[in-house]
């Protein structure tokens, strides 16, 4: 005996029918839909409209997909979950959730905090536009999964899915290489984002990134590596040596000159051209005086002619 309802019902938001089972009303950013019962009658009508699609599921796994249209649910109609129950049949009622899935493009947004290949902070911020390309692969890929049987949820794991595929894919890339080659960097995540939406049923239509940013710290190696014309391995060097140079003026005995006869040999290393010290990246001059901001030989002036600072 066929199963009825009195009167139809509303389920977050969304009406359904008693005599036919049918995601109507839905809202243009619903993406996924669970029809409210399971308990299923062989000979019920299912209507799918235009971009969607109807699936049944049972046991965590995706069997029969409709598209737009009118369907009547027999055995023939539904060979997957029929072979699936085989034996299990009886009587006009069947048990199986019926999943109905947007086909409409839609929008997201992400944003995390990860690291380049050389260790630099990168924070990011976005939005992505997506639509679901094969239903059935995303009904077992994420719906089933991940427990999300509602939009709020699948667009929770979507977020976290797409953080975590930047994540990865911007780790491949030096912190010079991404700010200065930000289209070919950004081409290549998009490229390796795209894969891993297929691979759980999704389009990725296109991914724009609004914000990519740094550490100030890691803004101004950034800037020095771009006017200096050195590597990021050789500026973590030439760090280490500042950082021991300033340690060797602290300690007891040494005088402000000799720390900065130290980073006068580290300038030449780095292709600085010997600015301190009197050229080279030798000693410098006995009673030279330098700039306290970035070691420049002042040459009785006011004002270093390097970096502006006021000197005495």
């Amino acid at each position: 005996m066929k199963t009825v309802l009195n009167q139809n019902s509303i389920i977050n938001g969304c009406y359904y029918m008693a005599d036919a089972i049918e995601w109507t009303n839905a809202s243009p950013d619903h993406l996924v839909w669970r029809y409210p019962d399971n308990r299923i009658s062989w000979g019920s009508q299912l209507i799918v409209m235009e971009n969607q699609a109807a699936i049944f599921y049972r046991d965590g796994q995706a069997l029969d997909t409709f598209l737009a249209g009118r369907h009547k649910l027999t055995t023939s109609s539904m060979p997957s979950l029929a072979g699936w129950l085989q034996k299990k049949i009886k009587g006009d009622v069947f048990e199986a959730t019926c999943i109905f899935i947007s086909r409409s493009q839609f929008q997201g947004k992400y944003g995390g905090r990860g690291q380049t290949s050389d260790l630099a902070p990168l924070m990011f911020h976005g939005n992505f536009w997506f639509r679901v390309k094969e239903p059935k692969i995303f009904v077992n890929e994420v719906v089933s999964n991940q427990n999300a049987f509602s939009t709020k949820k699948v667009n929770d794991f979507l977020r976290s899915f797409m953080n975590e595929r930047i994540i990865d894919e911007f780790a491949h890339f030096g912190l010079q290489a991404v700010f200065t080659q930000l289209d070919e960097t950004s081409l290549k995540v998009k490229t390796k984002v795209r894969m891993n939406f297929e691979r759980i049923g999704l389009e990725l239509v296109d991914l724009k990134f609004e914000g990519l940013d740094t550490t100030e710290k890691y803004r101004e190696r950034l800037f020095f590596m771009q006017t200096g014309g050195v590597s990021g391995r050789d500026l973590m060097a030439s760090e280490t040596v500042k950082s021991s140079a300033e340690s060797l003026g602290k300690s007891p005995g040494a005088g402000f000159g000799a720390g900065m006869g130290f980073m006068a040999g580290a300038s030449g290393m780095m292709g600085g051209g010997g600015q301190q010290g009197g050229g080279g990246g030798g000693s410098a001059p006995a009673g030279a005086k330098f700039c306290p901001n970035c070691g420049t030989a002042l040459s009785g002036a006011k004002f270093c002619p390097n970096c502006g600072t006021k000197v005495g």
